[in-house]
């Protein structure tokens, strides 16, 4: 027995030595997992900073949180009517001013009102003149820093005019809209304008824009506010062909920001309703001279700022794909 005695020890010491080192690693691992979790949960003091800065922040630019639709219209009362009904359920709406350039008429005011009540107001602002830069003056309704412009003849779908506006807040220097459109510079030194598919007869690149028409986008206030305050030659411009003061506003950003004057957002659900009328009106750019007289636009502008501000861009912001570059076979 005695014989036996001296290997129970050893047997005994090799048991709890393996026991002890099992232990400790067993007490590793768990102190790894638990500051890996530890890790993993929310830092309280860095999210009570996170939003206060928030909050900060959003009190400082209310008005970021809203914007006003400005549209104006020209014969088109019956299309007008279904275009305020369908904007009243966009998100984020705050208000509407109607340019109404129906000199002499009476506007539809009273029977909206008597339709009503309506989410939105609804205001009218008479011209005393048809002019096309009529839209671009600072109006004292108008409240929001986002403005959205919309043509009389564009529905824009709810969906489609809120995710744009988030983007614009993201770039609130820039216009942020969906109807993207370029210049190109031939080897003579002369602008030509045309839709971002337009090849360059130098690097034959296309899917590049340099301008969002404003017909259908959203810009800051600021910029209605510069308007009045540019070269008298560039009103003249405008009075001149009626036509242009999107392509003077994309100037004015480019000029101010240094950067492209706008961001192109696709749209899912974009429609022009002219063909609906009864008035028979059609827009300018079915006129055989509309490219022509947006190329002589654009020349008369480098000439009047005295050099060309606009940048290209190729970046589409897509609900589908955020961001992506534009396609060119996907015409607009």
């Amino acid at each position: 027995m005695r014989c036996c005695y001296p290997l129970a020890k050893f047997l005994r010491r090799v048991v709890l030595g393996r026991m002890l080192r099992f232990s400790l690693i067993v007490i590793g691992v768990s102190l790894l997992v638990l500051g890996a979790l530890s890790a993993l949960l929310p830092n309280v003091k860095e999210d009570e900073t996170v939003v206060l800065r928030r909050q900060k922040d959003s009190s400082r630019r209310p008005g970021l949180a809203s914007f006003t639709l400005i549209m104006q219209t020209y014969n088109r009362t019956d299309i007008l009517l279904r275009l305020l009904n369908h904007y009243q359920a966009v998100p984020h709406l705050q208000k509407v001013i109607v340019v109404w350039n129906n000199i002499g008429q009476k506007t539809p005011e009273g029977l909206w009102q008597a339709l009503g009540p309506h989410p939105i107001p609804v205001l009218f602002q008479e011209q005393t003149v048809n002019r096309m830069r009529n839209r671009l003056q600072p109006f004292p309704d108008l409240e929001t820093e986002a403005v959205l412009m919309m043509d009389d003849d564009t529905l824009v779908s709810a969906h489609d005019l809120a995710f744009a506006f988030s983007v614009w807040q993201q770039f609130p220097d820039q216009i942020v809209g969906f109807v993207p459109r370029k210049h190109i510079s031939t080897p003579s030194g002369i602008y030509s304008y045309g839709s971002f598919e337009l090849q360059s007869p130098e690097s034959g690149a296309g899917d590049l824009y340099s301008l969002i028409l404003i017909g259908a986008a959203f810009f800051h206030r600021k910029y209605l506010e510069l308007f009045p305050r540019q070269p008298e030659a560039v009103h003249s411009l405008i009075d001149e062909t009626q036509n242009c003061d999107d392509i003077a506003m994309n100037f004015i950003v480019a000029k101010q920001t240094r950067k492209p004057s706008g961001v192109f957002v696709k749209p899912v659900d974009m429609r022009n309703l002219e063909k609906e009328t009864r008035s028979g009106y059609s827009g300018m750019w079915h006129r055989a001279e509309h490219l022509l007289q947006r190329s002589y636009c654009l020349n008369k502008l480098v000439a009047i700022y005295g050099s060309m501000p606009l940048k290209y861009s190729n970046i589409m912001i897509s609900q589908f794909g955020f961001p992506n570059y534009a396609n060119h076979k996907t015409k607009m």
